[in-house]
């Protein structure tokens, strides 16, 4: 929220497309995370690349990285950006695989959503390629962890979702 309240709506409350025109050009990135809760069979059949619809995180890799530059057409007040850059990676555990997306561009705005959606889609892409191995699946932790850039500066997330205690 700004000073001036919420700034996706007019005066009298509609909703309308923040005005940047007026903002400095900056470089901005955003990294978010997010994971698929899974039973360790199913993490296992992905780290050896034998899930039957092929490699996973290949496919949600490119799912994650198409998603981050279509973000605009998804989320209707979202500006479109040029996208300079989009880093999707994994970590496997027994339990989930998360992951994390990272997104760089030279514009008006931030990539927070970018990097966002990023995560839902590979996070989908993974479900919809694991689901005949595992209904018990759930999505969930989807956080941003950083961003930089803009008038309001650097913000890191302070609390690591797993221990609740400060990151280093």
């Amino acid at each position: 929220m700004s000073e001036h309240g919420l700034t996706h709506l007019d005066p009298l409350g509609r909703a309308r497309m923040v005005d940047v025109t007026p903002k400095e050009v900056t470089h901005r990135r955003a990294m978010a995370r997010c994971r698929v809760f899974m039973e360790p069979a199913t993490s296992g059949l992905v780290a050896r690349g034998a899930i039957t619809k092929g490699d996973v995180l290949a496919v949600a890799r490119v799912a994650g990285i198409q998603a981050a530059k279509r973000t605009a057409d998804l989320i209707p007040l979202c500006h479109p950006l040029l996208v300079g850059s989009v880093f999707v990676n994994f970590t496997i555990d027994d339990s989930w695989i998360q992951i994390e997306a990272q997104v760089e561009t030279v514009d008006r705005t931030g990539v927070e959503m970018e990097a966002l959606t990023a995560c839902s889609v590979a996070a989908l892409t993974i479900y919809d390629m694991c689901k005949s191995v595992d209904r018990t699946m759930t999505i969930g932790d989807l956080t941003l962890w950083e961003k930089t850039g803009g008038r309001s500066g650097t913000y890191r997330r302070s609390v690591d979702l797993d221990a609740a205690d400060p990151v280093a």
